[in-house]
């Protein structure tokens, strides 16, 4: 029979993952809200950027789900130092193997496990960078400059993060591009996210369909065509936006957390098969 794991990872439409993320969220009452998909958007562009010889698919899939038992009230110490353990012990129970469970429960580094998975490394850079990058009740969000000195000088400090140094190129490639996209369709979306261009750039022009005409010579494209892929792009990061607005609404009237675990059923993958378009992704 199949797994909800095997079901996730032969979907290779990443913005079709954030919709199955999101009906596991309400079935399964798993943590995924706005910054899930800041972040899952930051690593798309990096890896369309960077081209790394590592598992792509993995990649995308394992941090989406990586957080999946992660708390709302970062002040709960021991909940921030076992969150990922226990979510990659749940994975498990959804089919996933071995490699994709230690990935996940790599994305920080509280349970000591060794040795570190390729993939773990990159997840820990979106993790930390992405955060910092948005604001929290507690503190605006960092500049990007300032980000990336806490990255290498404070959070990995000690850390042998493999794929830091090629992080911070591309982040610094990226920051030489500017952008003027503001969300008029949803206005309190703008608060989301710092006031950095790499931050305003992922969730308007550098979401995927933008990335095609980001590594090609722009001398290459027409004017129409360059519009065309800017307003495809606009329209992919406002269905984007949509489902994290619900995902926020939906943690403001949730349920008591039951202690169970929820495993999704073959009826569960089946409902999602019929699924072409939500509301919540229509225009």
């Amino acid at each position: 029979m199949e797994s909800f794991a095997d079901y996730i990872l032969a979907e290779r439409d990443w913005v079709k993952k954030l919709e199955i993320m999101y009906y596991l969220r309400k079935k399964a009452n798993l943590f995924f809200d706005p910054s899930v998909v800041f972040k899952t958007l930051l690593l798309k562009l990096f890896l369309d950027e960077t081209n790394l010889d590592i598992e792509q698919n993995l990649t995308l899939t394992a941090n989406l789900l990586c957080n999946c038992k992660k708390v709302e009230n970062p002040s709960d110490i021991s909940k921030v130092r076992s969150f990922a353990k226990e979510g990659a012990e749940y994975l498990k129970l959804l089919g996933f193997n071995d490699k994709f469970c230690r990935t996940c429960e790599q994305v920080n580094r509280y349970s000591g496990s060794t040795p570190r998975e390729l993939e773990a490394d990159i997840l820990e850079l979106m993790d930390q960078f992405g955060g910092m990058l948005l604001n929290r009740p507690e503190r605006v969000a960092f500049k990007v400059e300032d980000a990336l000195v806490l990255l290498e000088y404070r959070n990995l400090k000690d850390c042998n993060n493999q794929y830091l140094k090629v992080f911070k190129n591309f982040v610094q490639d990226m920051e030489k591009i500017t952008t003027n996209y503001h969300s008029n369709q949803n206005p309190e979306n703008n608060s989301i996210i710092g006031t950095s261009r790499i931050g305003k750039g992922i969730i308007s022009e550098f979401s995927e369909e933008f990335n095609k005409i980001a590594s090609r010579r722009q001398d290459l494209l027409t004017m129409y065509d360059r519009e065309k892929q800017l307003t495809v792009s606009i329209k992919t990061a406002s269905r984007l936006y949509e489902m994290a607005k619900l995902a926020i609404e939906d943690a403001e009237n949730q349920e008591v957390v039951k202690e169970e675990e929820i495993i999704p059923t073959a009826s569960d993958i089946e409902t999602l098969r019929k699924m072409d378009e939500r509301e919540f992704l229509k225009k």
